[in-house]
C-alpha cells in the first residue's frame, strides 16, 4: 500500500500532560507510521465543557499505510494504553490523559457511523488549527477549500475581544 499523509491532533489535561503527549508520539511512531512533523506544544483552555485543568495540544503529520478505520482503531488503543478511560459521547467532554483525533487523511472526505474525515469540528477549534497551521499552513481542507493557515486566521479573527 502507498503511504498516505495524515494529520492528527493530540491533547492532554490529566496527569503529566507533556509526558502523556511524548508517550503518544512514541506510540504513534511505533504503531502508525513515520512522524514527518510535530508542532510546538500549545497550552489551551478546555473547549466545550468546564474544567480547571488546561490542555497541552500538539499536531502531528504522519505517513501511514493504515486505512482510515485501522488508523482510528490504533489511535483508540494508544489512548487506552496511556490511560484514557472514557470516550466522548453526544459531545459530552471530560478531562482526559490523552485524546487523539484524526484531522485529515490525505484529501479523503469520509462520513461513516464510526468515522468522519476531515474531523467535523476542526474548523471551529483554534487549539487544533493553530498547531496544525504551524506544520501544514498550505494544506487545503478538502471540504472547506481553504488552506489551514486561512482557516486558522479566520477563526482567530472571529474570536470576540
Amino acid at each position: 500500500m502507498i503511504p498516505i499523509t495524515t494529520f492528527l491532533a493530540l491533547g492532554s489535561n490529566l496527569g503529566n500532560r507533556q509526558k502523556n503527549i511524548r508517550r503518544a508520539v512514541e506510540f504513534i511512531s511505533e504503531r502508525i507510521g513515520k512522524i514527518l512533523a510535530l508542532s510546538s506544544l500549545y497550552e489551551t483552555q478546555p473547549w466545550g465543557y468546564e474544567s480547571t485543568k488546561d490542555y497541552i495540544n500538539v499536531a502531528a503529520k504522519v505517513s501511514t499505510v493504515l486505512p482510515p478505520e485501522g488508523l482510528l482503531y490504533v489511535t483508540q488503543r494508544i489512548e487506552n494504553d496511556i490511560g484514557r478511560t472514557t470516550k466522548t459521547v453526544n459531545h459530552e467532554y471530560h478531562d482526559r490523559a490523552i485524546d487523539i483525533d484524526i484531522l485529515l487523511y490525505g484529501d479523503l472526505a469520509l462520513d461513516t457511523p464510526t468515522l468522519v474525515i476531515p474531523h467535523p469540528l476542526m474548523c471551529l477549534r483554534a487549539f487544533v488549527l493553530q498547531p496544525l497551521a504551524e506544520i501544514a499552513p498550505d494544506v487545503v481542507h478538502p471540504l472547506a477549500g481553504k488552506t489551514i493557515a486561512e482557516l486558522s486566521r479566520l477563526l482567530t479573527e472571529a474570536t470576540p475581544v
